[in-house]
């Protein structure tokens, strides 16, 4: 039964294309077709993800600054400012080794 069914639809599906095809062959000029089957199947879009871009980036560069902090030196003491409050002669300018542990600034005038 099932066999008989599919040969009536292949049947009928034959006849109206040969009738759409003899309305397209109108003047002498075939402008139609005849298609017999279902939908091809097209898989989906493969889907690529976008480049990845790396920009090298050079290393920064490191400038030291010169610098800003100094101890004042009294000769005549032999010591620092903060440590001697006062100097005969005038305070010499030191840069330190070290950071000074006592911050000051600069000794009085």
């Amino acid at each position: 039964m099932k066999k008989l069914a599919a040969i009536s639809v292949c049947g009928m599906l034959a006849v109206a294309g040969l009738v759409a095809s003899a309305s397209a062959y109108a003047h002498g000029h075939f402008y139609g077709g005849v298609v017999i089957g279902g939908p091809i199947w097209v898989p989906p879009p493969v889907y690529y993800p976008p480049p990845v871009y790396v920009e090298r980036v050079p290393p920064p560069v490191y400038v030291e600054q010169p610098r800003q902090d100094y101890w004042y030196y009294c000769q005549e003491t032999r010591s620092y400012y903060p440590y001697v409050q006062s100097c005969p002669s005038p305070w010499m300018r030191v840069v330190p080794n070290t950071a000074p542990s006592v911050p000051g600034g600069p000794p009085p005038q």
